[in-house]
């Protein structure tokens, strides 16, 4: 019994022994796994003789399949508007440089109307003032006159339109003067109050020189200024279509250039008006002096006449 037991406490520390060599063995005959190496990056590309050899750039071992970067074809709506060409100088002499060559003509055609406005205004003024001063001059003379040989003298070195009726009458009534004793004054004061009226528009109509211009300019220039705007908005939105964009930065300096002809229209319209209706009531009045002036000269006439028949009978009776 205790052979027995001293084989099996042999044999079990053989076993314990033998272990770690069979453990041992194994390692060294286990095959090893081979290790996964890199792809080797291609060499540079052969070239023929006589060139260089070209080296392979990142784009050629790129993989076909590998997306490429997409070209920005957005519409210029979706694009940022500083990439736009927009216009810095939006000053009535900026937008006047960017306008359309059409719509500059009309600009510069409307500045010329209204400089012809205030050179006419300024011409007429001083025109009318002087004449207006005249005539109540003349007219401050034939009232206190007592006959025509009076006025005539006190007029005699004047040229003006008061004077010419003074002289009308008188060159009128020597003319007149042997047929007064046979066939009265009532022809000689008909042909003297039309020679004076004769004066009297003529020198209205020579004053209302120039006031005619006004009146085309005051009738036309806002529609020439419109027909500058229509032209305008019209390239304004030929431009908008070609750009493709409703931006207002992009579409408001178009619109603004177009809306300036018809600003200047208006700018020379309505001075124009203005100052044609002041003149008109200026010669108006000038007119009416003149009126006043021929009305003496026809009382200074037919109180000649009632002392030329007076005195006949003066000298019959004495």
């Amino acid at each position: 019994m205790l052979k027995k037991r001293i084989a099996a406490m042999m044999l079990m520390a053989g076993s314990v022994l033998a272990a770690p060599g069979i453990g041992h063995a194994q390692e060294q005959t286990a095959p090893q796994a081979p290790a996964a190496q890199a792809p080797a990056m291609p060499q540079e590309l052969s070239a023929p003789a006589g060139q260089q050899p070209m080296t392979a750039t990142p784009t050629d071992i790129m993989p076909p399949d590998a997306p490429s970067t997409p070209n920005d074809n957005r519409p210029v709506a979706q694009q940022a508007p500083s990439a736009l060409e927009l216009p810095h100088n939006l000053s009535p002499w900026g937008m006047f440089m960017g306008a359309d060559i059409v719509v500059k003509a009309v600009m510069i055609g409307l500045a010329f109307a209204s400089l012809v406005t205030w050179t006419v205004w300024l011409a007429k003024s001083l025109e009318l003032a002087a004449a207006r001063h005249r005539a109540r001059r003349a007219l401050h003379v034939i009232s206190k006159a007592r006959t025509l040989a009076d006025a005539g003298r006190a007029l005699e070195a004047r040229h003006d339109t008061g004077a010419a009726l003074v002289h009308a009458a008188r060159q009128e009534v020597e003319l007149t003067q042997a047929a007064l004793d046979h066939a009265g004054g009532d022809g000689l004061k008909e042909r003297v109050g039309s020679r004076l009226s004769r004066i009297e528009a003529m020198a209205g109509r020579r004053m209302s020189r120039g006031t005619g211009v006004l009146a085309t300019i005051g009738s036309t220039a806002p529609f020439v200024g419109l027909f500058g705007t229509v032209w305008g908005i019209m390239n304004s939105f030929i431009g908008i279509s070609e750009a493709q964009t409703t931006n207002l930065a992009v579409v408001a300096p178009g619109i603004a250039e177009a809306l300036l002809a018809t600003a200047l229209g208006l700018v020379a319209a309505i001075p124009a008006v203005v100052i044609y209706n002041v003149f008109a009531r200026a010669i108006t009045g000038y007119r009416q002096l003149l009126a006043d002036a021929s009305a003496g000269v026809e009382r200074l006439v037919s109180r000649d006449l009632d002392f030329r028949s007076v005195r006949p009978r003066a000298v019959a009776a004495e």
